[in-house]
């Protein structure tokens, strides 16, 4: 796996809007896979701070736990990004 990819990844589960099945679709990696992978790439501290936020109930990481309202994976007024360059309103 390349570290654009891993990057990517961490980057995904630290967004709460982003369910563990977008992050399996995309990558093929399970929520254990992505347990591992973000405890073999994060300090202790910080993986301690992801998994709390995670199985607080602010995250929405698994569909199950999501309003069916809420299909999208980010915030509607969130930026997009292109060519590394984020676009203006």
């Amino acid at each position: 796996m390349e570290q654009n990819d891993i990057d990517r990844i961490i980057e995904m589960a630290w967004e709460d809007r982003t369910p563990f099945e977008a992050i399996k679709e995309q990558f093929a990696l399970t929520e254990t896979d992505v347990i591992s992978l973000m405890r073999r790439k994060l300090k202790r501290s910080s993986f301690n701070l992801w998994r709390k936020r995670v199985n607080s109930g602010i995250s929405k990481k698994h569909s199950k736990k999501r309003d069916p309202d809420m299909a999208r994976f980010r915030c509607s007024r969130q930026k997009t990004i292109s060519m590394n360059k984020i676009s203006k309103r």
